[in-house]
């Protein structure tokens, strides 16, 4: 969760050009203290970069100004890292919650409007960076808000929020799609517990080759209702997952579940001993295992690409310095 610099300057510069309603004065104030806040974060003294955000987030308490819900996402994130760094540190993780909900307010705005400037102009890459930005920003919140309920083992809460989430038309699909992942990663985890159990993952030797079979355990008190828990499972999961994939059908991630999800119909199938559903799952599943490797090599390289991309500016950057110029 660190706040670069150029990350900070960056979103002050968009602050400006998207203007506010507030005063100048109030925005300028708002914007000295953002900075002083990002410098203090950076410094590692959290305490005194608490202060500065919210000193920040005083001259607009609405959220009306980007310099503000700026703040107010900063904010989130400084009391964030105090939780991360004491995990007795409980009131503020939920004050960092509260924070980072006033922010998403604001962020989402954002993103609506941005959505509108590059549907009237499609080639302004000023827009669409902008947009991107906002986008991030707001994914960055959600995924946030739903770290603390997990790491504060508020369960409900977090489903309750993954819920809502996913749910929500304002946010970016890619967002919605990786709260419906999430949701799905549950019901994997629910389904995988119950068909790794000992009792019902027996080890077979074909020939000089060890493999699996999955069977129901004959006489276990209770499996029964533990068989309906695993259908509907997976059931849960893969509704989720095809949701995720509908709204975002380039997510590695909810391919990977997806592949898993399948793998657990084929061990269902093969515990009510229908040969040809296992047969037919175990298909889906290599070829939704397939897309997913795919994904993962695409997302891969776009990632070493922008890493190489920053790389030269930073260079270029540091090459452009005053103390490393040679005079003629």
């Amino acid at each position: 969760m660190k706040i670069s610099r150029l990350g900070i300057f960056g979103l002050i510069l968009f602050s400006v050009a998207i203007g506010g309603s507030c005063s100048l004065y109030n925005r300028v104030m708002a914007r000295k203290y953002l900075v002083d806040g990002a410098r203090a974060y950076n410094e590692r003294q959290f305490a005194m970069a608490e202060e500065k955000f919210r000193t920040a987030v005083g001259y607009d308490p609405e959220g009306v100004s980007f310099e503000s819900r700026t703040a107010q996402l900063f904010l989130a994130r400084t009391l964030h890292s105090g939780y991360a760094g004491n995990r007795k540190e409980t009131k503020k993780a939920e004050e960092a919650i509260t924070e980072y909900k006033k922010a998403l307010k604001g962020f989402t705005n954002d993103v609506k409007s941005k959505r509108e400037e590059v549907a009237a102009k499609p080639q302004d890459e000023t827009a669409r960076k902008e947009l991107a930005s906002a986008e991030n920003s707001v994914g960055s919140i959600v995924r946030s808000i739903a770290s603390l309920y997990q790491n504060l083992g508020q369960d409900d809460k977090w489903r309750e929020w993954q819920l809502a989430a996913a749910g929500n038309a304002d946010l970016p699909g890619s967002v919605r799609a990786n709260s419906f992942v999430g949701l799905a990663a549950k019901e994997y985890t629910c389904a995988n517990d119950i068909t790794e159990l000992k009792d019902i993952k027996k080890t077979i030797q074909k020939g000089a080759e060890s493999t699996f079979e999955f069977v129901k355990p004959e006489g276990k008190e209770g499996f029964d209702k533990d068989f309906e828990r695993l259908k509907k499972c997976v059931a849960d999961g893969t509704s989720f997952i095809d949701k995720a994939i509908e709204l975002d059908p380039e997510s590695d991630s909810a391919w990977s579940y997806r592949t898993s999800l399948l793998v657990q119909k084929s061990r269902i199938a093969e515990m009510d001993g229908d040969d040809a559903k296992k047969d037919e799952y175990k298909k889906a599943s290599d070829t939704a295992k397939k897309k997913f490797e795919e994904l993962a090599e695409k997302r891969r390289k776009a990632e070493e690409e922008e890493a190489r991309k920053a790389a030269e500016a930073a260079a270029k950057e540091a090459g452009e310095k005053p103390e490393n110029k040679k005079e003629d």
